[in-house]
């Protein structure tokens, strides 16, 4: 199989991307492999609030990730912000530009942690439903504006690959604040695909399944196989690399012709859309 191709001298922006075990790591990881200069973005946390495997390896957020970006001799930017907030966008924009001078693909991985939101929605807290929807929606919002108009300026296209969930179609009970967070962003990829397909600006939404992070160590791992066992017809979680190879994909000239999808990427649980 022939090599994916459209990444020299590209840049790619991969918010979220500071966990050892995480999404945005390997994706941010794959895509400099491929060649792109990568700006990663993190939160910032505290590294008290480090899972114990992190503070046991002395993890250092996006710090590590672009060390281990630098040592295969890949480009890499790392740069705290946070999305929800319209300022620290256009700082990241502006840290960027001075960096790279150009800006090629938007991954807008980062999203808000599992815990508190996993509730009823009558026992769900105003101020913890807002917080799951400016990280998960506004965010990539934000990112998609600020950076799109860029890409609009610089008149060569572009890519964003926004990272939902399948929960943004199962909508399952306790989960509201997020599924309802990822369903609209599975709409808001649909809406911009339409509006910057004109200036050849690609937007597609990549809906992964259960995924083996460390997202989900809240809950036991036999209850995870058994979930897996009984709604994955692959019966296995998936990897983070199963989820960064499809975004490659997507940011590739391959996927030139693809637009305006969420494409689940979930070992076959859902099948019929």
């Amino acid at each position: 199989m022939y090599p994916l191709s459209g990444f020299d001298g590209k840049v790619a922006v991969v918010t979220g991307a500071g966990r050892m075990r995480s999404i945005g790591r390997a994706i941010a990881v794959e895509l400099a492999k491929a060649g792109c200069a990568v700006a990663l973005t993190g939160s910032g946390r505290p590294r008290e609030k480090f899972p114990p495997e992190e503070q046991a390896a002395g993890w250092r957020d996006i710090e590590s990730v672009a060390d281990e970006i630098r040592e295969f001799g890949g480009q890499a930017l790392p740069v705290v912000s946070d999305v929800a907030d319209p300022v620290q966008v256009d700082r990241l924009l502006a840290t960027v530009l001075d960096a790279f001078g150009r800006v090629d693909i938007v991954v807008n991985n980062a999203a808000a942690a599992r815990g508190p939101d996993r509730l009823p929605v009558l026992d769900l807290d105003v101020k913890t439903w807002d917080r799951v929807l400016a990280v998960n929606l506004r965010g990539p919002f934000l990112m998609t504006r600020a950076f799109g108009r860029r890409m609009v300026e610089q008149g060569d296209g572009g890519i964003f690959v926004n990272i939902s969930s399948i929960g943004g179609k199962l909508s399952g009970a306790g989960s509201a604040a997020y599924s309802a967070s990822k369903a609209a962003l599975q709409s808001l990829t649909s809406s911009t695909a339409k509006e910057l397909g004109e200036h050849g600006i690609r937007v597609n939404a990549l809906c992964p399944g259960v995924v083996g992070t460390s997202r989900l160590d809240d809950v036991d791992p036999a209850s995870w196989a058994e979930y897996v066992r009984a709604q994955v017809p692959l019966r296995r979680v998936g990897e983070p690399a199963d989820i960064a190879a499809a975004a490659v994909f997507l940011a590739s000239a391959e996927a030139g012709w693809v637009t305006g999808q969420c494409w689940n990427v979930d070992g076959g649980q859902l099948t019929i859309r």
